[in-house]
């Protein structure tokens, strides 16, 4: 009984249900968009923090003989937490959605309906896939298809979400109005770090850990694994790149229009007048 209770799926869906309760009475002028998005981000962060957590735990754990060592919370934690998680995240990234344009006075929004799910599929078209593929691919390769080995790079991919924290934070922020502030300022710096280690060069550290196993240098591990596992470590990693490269774009974005404010709020040096004194002569 205690399990179920602590499962995912009571889990995440109960937080959310209770930040959308306990916010409005906090924040008395936030509209539903804004009481939505922020519990879903609240959730989402930690839900991060215990994929971390468990990520660490399951790669000290298994450092020792990255194929071989077993622990269990590298197959528990993706059924506990891991797909609750990913099915509950779609439906709260809808609810965000929907109230984001029914708050913006859209005439579709008046209710929920296939429009509605079609339009925000299409939106968010990304993120859904990245979920789903999550489900389709992370669920079957930790049940079913890795013959109970290589709990190590599942507790890797548990690592991704390190950035996710960040990501919310920068998200709030911005709902409480503090986006010029010297926090938003680091913390956006965080999220361009965590997300470039923790889910662009994860990947490239995974080859070069199994290539290690095996004796073989880097360049000639993906050709050592299945066409199938370079397949989904690149359904994987895509989306990845993609998302980083509009970070950086949205950061230069932040760092141009700061850096072009502080130029106009600065004063002009006027220029020296010109001495007469030569016409004089």
């Amino acid at each position: 009984m205690l399990q179920v209770l602590v499962c995912g799926v009571v889990v995440f869906p109960g937080l959310f249900f209770t930040f959308r309760k306990v916010l409005p009475s906090i924040f008395k002028r936030w509209t539903d968009a804004d009481v939505v998005l922020v519990s879903e981000r609240l959730v989402s962060s930690i839900h991060a923090i215990m994929a971390t957590t468990a990520g660490i735990i399951v790669v000290s754990s298994c450092k020792g003989n990255v194929m071989m060592d077993r622990h269990w919370l590298a197959t528990y934690f993706v059924i506990w937490y891991g797909v609750p998680y990913m099915s509950y995240d779609i439906f709260a990234m809808y609810l965000s959605h929907y109230y984001r344009f029914r708050v913006k006075g859209h005439k579709d929004y008046k209710s929920h309906s296939l429009r509605t799910v079609n339009s925000f599929v299409r939106k968010e078209f990304l993120l859904v896939l990245h979920h789903i593929a999550l489900l389709t691919i992370l669920l079957p390769v930790t049940l079913f298809f890795r013959k109970d080995q290589g709990d190590y790079f599942i507790g890797c991919l548990f690592l991704t979400e390190l950035s996710t924290p960040f990501v919310s934070l920068g998200k709030i922020l911005i709902q409480l109005g503090m986006q010029d502030c010297w926090l938003h300022k680091v913390n956006g710096g965080m999220v361009l770090l965590s997300f470039f280690m923790c889910r662009i060069a994860l990947f490239p550290y995974m080859y070069w850990a199994y290539g290690s196993h095996y004796g073989i240098p880097l360049y000639s591990a993906p050709f050592h694994l299945p066409l199938a596992t370079n397949l989904g470590n690149l359904c994987i990693l895509s989306p990845q790149v993609y998302w980083f490269v509009l970070l950086c774009r949205k950061g230069y974005r932040l760092y141009k229009r700061e850096r072009d404010s502080q130029n106009q709020a600065s004063p002009l040096s006027s220029p020296e007048p010109v001495s007469d004194s030569s016409k004089a002569d």
